[in-house]
């Protein structure tokens, strides 16, 4: 006696989760291949971290005193890691207001696929480009005599946690991408985003600051982030002893979630409700 076929149920949510993943490393691919065939945007990506570096610790470096005869290169460097990933969201934001000005999502919305790839794949390619900026940013910091005193598992820790921070804003990036109506509108932006990453312990602790000013940097999650890797890295770190610099490194992984807990569902949304 021959065995029953077995019924595979092709509406499953099995069967939806493949297809999510398919779907969405295609869109992976596309959104790395267009970034190979522009090389102009390359240079962008790359070149930023360098001219920070030379600008921020050698030109403005030579005089800046962050208390205790630290060494400032030390005290910097893993904030500059911070800065990097936080600017990126801009690029994400930016990169969305152009595919859907040119149609791309339309186009995307019109085709047999998971209606989460789109967003979900370019959360996933910008990691990958996250991380080759970070590798860009290390391999420069160590070129200039920066190092990690802390061991092998917490510099890696730190690493990971810089790429929590970039994930997490991500989301950011998209749902601006998807409410911002035009580029011009989204060029204004990085006068929003500029503050977001200099307003925090990026290049100064906050209690050198005054007390306004340091209060919101040091609340800002950049600033978390880089007093958190300062720890792991085994770097310098002057605070004033309040109780969000003493829990940096909680708040490095609790900032992060609770981003991606508020705008990852709303970046969906939004791509969702798009032309109706």
């Amino acid at each position: 006696m021959n065995a029953a076929p077995i019924a595979i149920d092709a509406e499953g949510p099995e069967r939806r989760a493949y297809w999510a993943l398919i779907d969405c490393g295609t869109i992976v691919r596309r959104d790395l291949t267009h970034l190979v065939k522009q090389p102009s945007l390359i240079a962008w990506q790359l070149g930023f971290p360098i001219v920070s570096v030379l600008l921020f610790v050698y030109v403005f470096g030579s005089a800046m005193d962050v208390g205790e005869g630290l060494d400032y290169k030390d005290f910097a460097m893993p904030g500059m890691f911070a800065m990097t990933m936080a600017f990126g969201f801009m690029n994400t934001a930016m990169g969305v207001v152009i595919e859907k000005e040119r149609g791309v999502i339309d186009r995307f919305r019109s085709m047999p696929m998971a209606p989460s790839a789109v967003v979900a794949g370019r959360g996933v390619s910008d990691v990958l480009q996250a991380g080759v900026d970070l590798a860009v940013m290390a391999s420069i910091a160590l070129v200039i005599g920066w190092r990690s005193d802390g061991s092998l598992p917490e510099t890696l820790t730190a690493f990971a946690l810089l790429l929590w921070l970039r994930f997490a804003l991500i989301w950011v990036g998209v749902w601006i991408g998807l409410v911002t109506p035009n580029q011009e509108a989204a060029g204004n932006l990085f006068a929003v985003a500029f503050p977001f990453g200099m307003v925090s312990s990026v290049f100064t602790p906050p209690s050198l600051m005054p007390d306004w000013l340091g209060a919101i940097a040091m609340w800002n999650p950049v600033s978390s982030t880089a007093n958190a890797i300062r720890e792991l890295f085994g770097n310098p770190l002057p605070t004033g002893g309040s109780w969000v610099e003493e829990n940096a490194m909680l708040l490095a992984f609790a900032w992060p979630l609770a981003l991606t807990l508020v705008f990852l569902p709303l970046a969906v949304r939004r791509y969702q409700r798009l032309a109706r």
